[in-house]
C-alpha cells in the first residue's frame, strides 16, 4: 500500500478498515488481538478519531502498519503585518 497523508480525523475510520482487510483479518480477529471485544473494534473503525494514541498505536502494530510524522515541506505564507505592526521577523 503506498503512503497515505491523514491531514483530517475523518480520514482514519476508512484507513484504518482498509488496512485492517488488507492484513486479512476480521473485525474478530484484531479485536482479539487488540483486547476488545468484535463490538468495541467496530466502534473503534466507525469512531476512529475518538480512539486514544496508545489504542491507535498499538491497533496500528497490530496491523503492521508504522505512523510517520514529517514537518510539512511547503513552509506557511506568512501572514501580512497590520499598519502600525512590527514588521515580522521571519
Amino acid at each position: 500500500m503506498p503512503d497515505f497523508v491523514v491531514r483530517t480525523p475523518e480520514q482514519l475510520p476508512g484507513l484504518l478498515q482498509a488496512f485492517r482487510k488488507q492484513s486479512g483479518m476480521t473485525q474478530a480477529e484484531a479485536a482479539v488481538r487488540l483486547g476488545v471485544t468484535q463490538q468495541t473494534m467496530s466502534a473503534l473503525e466507525r469512531n476512529a478519531e475518538k480512539v486514544s494514541a496508545a489504542r491507535l498505536m498499538k491497533l496500528l502494530s497490530i496491523l503492521g502498519v508504522e505512523l510517520v510524522l514529517r514537518k510539512d515541506e511547503a513552509p506557511a505564507a506568512p501572514q501580512s503585518a497590520s499598519a502600525g505592526d512590527p514588521t515580522p521577523i521571519w
